[in-house]
């Protein structure tokens, strides 16, 4: 079967990905062949293509889709033909028209999710999941910190975070991504291009902290991001979109009132078939509740993932990204 993959073969910016032609075998035992309808854009894309989480060369791109089952292969039992399905997985790979997939980590889509919603939101809400609800599991009545809240990620925690009696503080850069994330759970927006959101937060705590922050920054946000904990708080950074934390002395937790940092991933949490489905299952019932609302506000053609990329890179999309085969 022959079809169509963004790949790379060297690492750099938006520029190094090539719309290829890629020859597909059959499914192996435990896999499954699918063929894409949505494509999710994430920004650990990014880190993977340009070399900040290095992969062997060449290679795909991509660790969210959603579609349907073409082909089974064998010893795959909870999986048939014409099924619809949705995954936030590796291997990479997501950026094509079709896959080989193991099927393990495929998860089937109830009929209240949309093929486009599931890209959107799979492995976007799977963190969200697991960051209010395992990672740190926030209560009713306290007050958190979620940085970058007008993203992807972003916009899903403060609804769900705001569903799970929290207040939430969101950092967002203008006054446009205020005004939405207001709309989306975020009690208090800061404008990071006209305040320091650690005085703010510090301000609205009345010098108390915070027991947690959710920061998806990381080099240019760490270190204010700690002076917005309370004694014993706990620092989630669980991205790097301005670089990674360069080394720190661990004496500076200490020094701050004996914190704590983690740095989690989607992957370890959904290690197991169990968890991953466990995880998937939460996403689906707040989002068919209606609870979380997944906002799509931009796609793009497959084959226009630079762009994608540049964009998302820019800070110039809000909530979800899905590219289209």
């Amino acid at each position: 079967m022959i079809t169509h993959a963004i790949r790379f073969r060297e690492t750099g910016g938006p520029d190094v990905l090539e719309w290829e032609q890629v020859e597909l075998g059959q499914p192996g035992p435990g896999e499954v062949r699918l063929r894409h309808t949505a494509i999710g854009l994430n920004y650990i894309d990014t880190y993977h293509r340009s070399g900040l989480y290095p992969v062997p060369l060449p290679s795909d791109l991509g660790l969210e889709a959603a579609g349907v089952v073409e082909t089974i292969g064998p010893k795959v039992k909870d999986l048939k033909p014409g099924d619809r399905v949705a995954y936030a997985s590796a291997p990479l790979g997501a950026y094509a028209q079709a896959r080989l997939m193991p099927a393990e980590r495929v998860v089937k889509l109830p009929k209240t999710i949309g093929d486009r919603q599931a890209a959107a939101m799979m492995l976007k809400g799977m963190t969200a999941e697991y960051l209010l609800r395992r990672t740190y599991k926030v209560r009713p009545g306290e007050t958190i910190l979620i940085h970058a809240a007008a993203g992807g990620v972003g916009l899903i925690m403060c609804q769900w975070a705001k569903a799970l009696g929290a207040k939430v503080i969101g950092t967002v850069s203008s006054e446009e991504k205020a005004a939405l994330v207001k709309k989306h759970g975020c009690h208090v927006p800061i404008v990071t291009t006209r305040e320091r959101f650690v005085d703010r937060v510090q301000q609205i705590t009345r010098g108390k902290g915070l027991p947690v922050v959710y920061d998806s920054i990381g080099k240019d946000t760490f270190m204010d991001s700690l002076d917005c904990l309370a004694p014993r708080g706990l620092l989630v950074m669980y991205g790097n979109a301005s670089g990674a934390v360069p080394p720190f002395d661990l004496g500076l937790l200490a020094a701050k009132g004996s914190l704590y940092v983690t740095r989690p991933t989607l992957m370890t949490y959904t290690a197991s078939r169990a968890d991953l489905v466990a995880s998937a299952q939460a996403l689906f019932r707040v989002v068919g509740t209606g609870t979380v609302k997944i906002r799509i506000n931009q796609t793009y053609a497959l084959q226009d993932a630079a762009q994608a990329h540049r964009d998302l890179e820019a800070r110039k999309t809000t909530g979800s990204t899905v590219l289209l085969p």
